[in-house]
């Protein structure tokens, strides 16, 4: 179906002036209509995993915290935003951030010998409000546990994660300048687990996380009546560095990289009012 639609419209096809420069290149060696059209899937989809955003134990036992989290979705270059041979290219710009609410508690710890367990959950939410000519509704949950003195030392933990958004949004644009432009649907899943290690000194515990996530998504282009199937959905490991810092009795925050192979490297900010 693809290949077909290249065949019809790449003589009438809208390219964004500032990806003509690319097109007129020409197809790179090593170009693949459907190896493009699966990391554009995938992409928005680990754009919006929920990621840690903090240490192995979050904060201090019997802490709820209540936060917002950025995450920052880096736009896209040409390579990427063109499509059906380099003849077209997609709107895939739309949003530069996204802001995620976040809920959090971190159950009394448990003594286990010499060392301390620590259960956590967390929830986070964006509403279905129009933002940037885009509307998303994304819901996420973790739940984890963490090892070792919550105020000073060694921290490792595990935790499971999964997020489910859904956007609609003019993504695939007209084939022809000005053509009528009408809503797609894409819909994203992921979900995994991470194994964590941290140092929290007094004030700040740095943080590695690495695990396992799978994705599945479902796109739908109005202006086609088409459903683009993900033929390589992601599957595979996932990277988290950051540090926590607790900046007030009852304010914390959190930087954090996020980085999986070929796919995605991008940046997470997390700031949590904290009450007991």
């Amino acid at each position: 179906m693809i290949g077909l639609l290249s065949l019809l419209f790449q003589a009438k096809a809208y390219v964004d002036p500032a990806c003509q420069e690319v097109a007129d290149q020409g197809i790179p060696d090593g170009y693949s209509e459907q190896g493009q059209q699966d990391f554009l899937l995938n992409y928005f989809a680990l754009a919006t995993t929920f990621s840690p955003a903090h240490a192995p134990i979050p904060a201090d036992p019997g802490t709820g915290m209540i936060g917002l989290e950025i995450a920052v979705i880096p736009p896209l270059g040409c390579h990427r935003r063109l499509v059906l041979n380099y003849t077209k290219t997609e709107d895939t710009n739309k949003v530069p951030a996204l802001p995620r609410p976040r809920v959090s508690f971190v159950f009394p710890s448990i003594q286990l010998g010499s060392t301390q367990m620590s259960i956590y959950g967390s929830l986070g939410y964006v509403p279905p409000l129009e933002i940037l000519e885009t509307q998303n509704v994304i819901v996420s949950a973790e739940a984890g546990v963490g090892f070792g003195n919550p105020e000073k030392g060694l921290q490792y933990g595990l935790r499971y994660h999964a997020t489910l958004m859904k956007s609609i949004a003019e993504i695939a644009t007209p084939f022809e300048e000005g053509g009528e432009t009408k809503p797609d649907f894409y819909m994203g899943s992921t979900f995994g687990a991470d194994v964590m290690l941290g140092y929290r000194s007094s004030h700040y515990t740095p943080y590695l996380a690495v695990g396992f996530t799978d994705v599945s998504t479902f796109f739908y282009i109005d202006d086609d009546g088409l459903v683009v199937n993900n033929m390589a959905p992601y599957a595979g490991f996932t990277t988290s560095a950051g540090i926590q810092a607790k900046i007030l009795d009852n304010l914390q925050t959190s930087a954090e990289v996020y980085f999986v192979p070929k796919q995605i490297v991008t940046a997470r900010l997390n700031l949590s009012l904290l009450f007991q």
